[in-house]
């Protein structure tokens, strides 16, 4: 109702208008060729406004005309690029759903109408890989290094190219380029930083691990891990050399994770050697609290060089309860107590793990103290056999090696931070129970004490 009325109301408007017009009073007179023309002025106006319409309409009508080839050159470019845009797509679902062949084929019809598109190529090059031509692939990238767009994406295809031809020096070189381009590249940064830390270079490491942006609350803690682990990379390489710097080293270690035992290790066995037993033992208590860790209460023992078995035993009680609350403490107190020969102390101590779930190191200590308590030799072979079939005690495993001690990276890998402790593989492949070292274990075996190393 409303339009129609609108529409009333303006012809009404446009009637009213042209009666006004028409009506003006006065003449105009136009002489032209001879002719003499005098309408009234409303009529002259009116006629003057119509052929004003038909002019335009004729303009209108011939521009068209003479813009049609123009139209139809840019619609069919349209259609063209309409078509290629398509080509691409189908060209990105071919390979993602692995036909490859495909994949390459449309992303050339898709190059061959849309020229100045550099996705086309880089299809068509991720295509040629994907079929196993390395030479067709290589060429289109290194075209595509050229522009600052593509730059870095035909990196990224070089350096899965390298990595699967087994050229890791050439990939690592395809890393470093991406990674001055762009240093937010997350693939070329963990590139690099695993080559750095595979090399021991260590300082470049942790500069490249401090300038990482960490906003949400997992990265930064992974952030403070690698840290952590970098710093007692260092501390380890330089405790013979350079105490004091592994000192400093070791404890920025510890600050950025309070617990981590191999730093504490460091930490304790530089103070001992420096003749600071109470702060080794200090430091050496508060770790053991945290994590049970057994590498911690054999150091404990021998914080003070020269102190004999008894010694050690009671400085063992110092941080033990009895009964032991868990089998790495029952453990620790009965290898003391082994060394200073009170076998009955010692096998108080295992007595609640040696049940059925004992571990090797259980079933051998238990051996230790049939033999040495009684002298039964049937009973310690006995105790013997079991712990050929007992459960393994957790241990410092990578890779599925098995390491004394711990180390930054893998050997197997490279993989920094690999090594954890828990309990490895068994022999039929079985995967044990894991204790994590951040809390009280169940399950952690007691290793020989370490070495106090020299300055």
């Amino acid at each position: 109702m409303i339009r129609l009325a609108s529409w009333i109301v303006g012809s009404l408007v446009v009637t009213a208008l042209a009666a006004w017009l028409i009506s003006l009073p006065g003449t105009l007179t136009l002489e032209a060729a001879g002719y003499r023309m005098q309408p009234s002025l409303g009529a002259a106006i009116f006629i003057f406004i119509l052929i004003a319409i038909v002019v335009i309409a004729i303009w209108a009508i011939v521009r068209r005309v003479i813009s049609a080839p123009r139209h139809m050159a840019r619609r069919s470019r349209e259609r063209r690029r309409e078509q290629g845009v398509e080509a691409l797509s189908d060209a990105f679902v071919a390979l993602q759903a692995g036909d490859p062949a495909r994949a390459r084929s449309l992303a050339r019809d898709a190059q061959a109408r849309l020229p100045t598109n550099t996705a086309a190529r880089l299809l068509e090059a991720r295509a040629d890989l994907a079929l196993g031509d390395m030479p067709a692939a290589r060429e289109h990238y290194r075209a595509l290094i050229a522009s600052e767009k593509t730059a870095v994406a035909a990196l990224t295809g070089l350096y899965d190219q390298a990595n699967v031809q087994n050229r890791p020096d050439a990939a690592l070189t395809f890393a470093r380029k991406a990674l001055a381009l762009a240093p937010q590249t997350a693939w070329a940064a963990n590139a690099v930083f695993d080559d750095l830390t595979r090399r021991g270079q260590w300082a470049e490491a942790v500069a490249m691990v401090n300038v990482e942006n960490a906003t949400s609350r997992e990265d930064r803690a992974r952030k403070r891990r690698r840290q952590a682990v970098i710093e007692t990379a260092r501390a380890r390489e330089a405790e013979n050399s350079n105490p004091l710097t592994a000192l400093d080293h070791a404890l920025t270690a510890l600050k950025l994770l309070p617990d981590f035992v191999p730093a504490a290790l460091i930490a304790a066995r530089i103070h001992i050697n420096r003749g600071e037993t109470r702060k080794a033992m200090s430091l050496l208590r508060r770790i053991w609290r945290a994590t049970g860790h057994p590498d911690i209460a054999a150091l404990y023992a021998h914080a003070q060089p020269g102190a004999s078995a008894v010694d050690r035993l009671k400085r063992m009680g110092e941080i033990i309860d009895t009964p032991p609350p868990h089998r790495a403490a029952g453990m620790a107190l009965a290898r003391a107590a082994i060394d200073a020969y009170d076998w009955p102390a010692a096998r108080s101590a295992l007595i609640p793990f040696a049940g059925a779930d004992a571990t090797q190191g259980v079933a051998s200590l238990m051996a230790e103290i049939e033999e040495g308590q009684s002298g039964d030799q049937g009973k310690s072979r006995e105790w013997l056999a079991r712990a050929v079939r007992a459960p393994r005690d957790p241990a410092w495993t990578a890779d599925g090696l098995v390491s004394d001690e711990w180390e930054p990276i893998s050997p197997i890998t490279g993989k920094l931070d690999a090594f954890e402790w828990k309990v490895p593989v068994t022999v039929t492949g079985r995967l044990a129970e894991q204790a994590p070292s951040t809390q009280l274990p169940a399950e952690l075996p007691l290793p020989l004490a370490p070495a106090i190393k020299p300055t």
